[in-house]
């Protein structure tokens, strides 16, 4: 499935989004357990917030990185998470 580029996207309600000293990263923390988000995967969850639309996702970590090709990265991670059942379009 392809994401609306302008819809805001937020976590499904049974994930909770943390840093994990433990982990050493940032997780999905669930009822059966945790999903690790080491680098990059910790940086586009925690700008999930129910507000922000893909595009505004991927304009912040442009901001964040300048210069970083990172579009369809950050479009196939989130279709991914999105599979996964991870995240949601609000």
């Amino acid at each position: 499935m392809s994401l609306p580029p302008d819809k805001p996207l937020s976590l499904e309600k049974q994930f909770r989004f943390q840093w994990e000293p433990a982990q050493q990263c940032h997780v999905l923390l669930y009822p059966e357990g945790l999903i690790r988000l080491p680098g990059s995967a910790g940086e586009i969850i925690q700008r999930i917030d129910g507000n922000a639309s893909l595009n505004g996702i991927i304009a912040a970590l442009e901001q964040a990185y300048p210069g970083a090709e990172l579009r369809q990265d950050v479009i196939d991670f989130l279709e991914n998470a999105h599979d996964k059942g991870w995240i949601r379009v609000v």
